[in-house]
């Protein structure tokens, strides 16, 4: 999932050095977004609510 949003905030920020606004929100919506998840997860398996099998 790390992998995924790096790559994400890469397209943005070459979208966004050449001038495409739209997609680079759009790819900047998504990371969020995973990042979000990614934190979601994160404290769930710190907080050991999700077991670890």
């Amino acid at each position: 999932m790390i992998k995924l949003i790096l790559i994400l905030l890469v397209v943005a920020a070459v979208a966004a050095l050449l001038g495409f606004g739209r997609i680079s929100g759009a790819a900047l919506t998504g990371a969020k977004i995973l990042i979000g998840d990614a934190l979601i997860v994160f404290l769930l398996v710190i907080l050991g609510v999700v077991a670890i099998a």
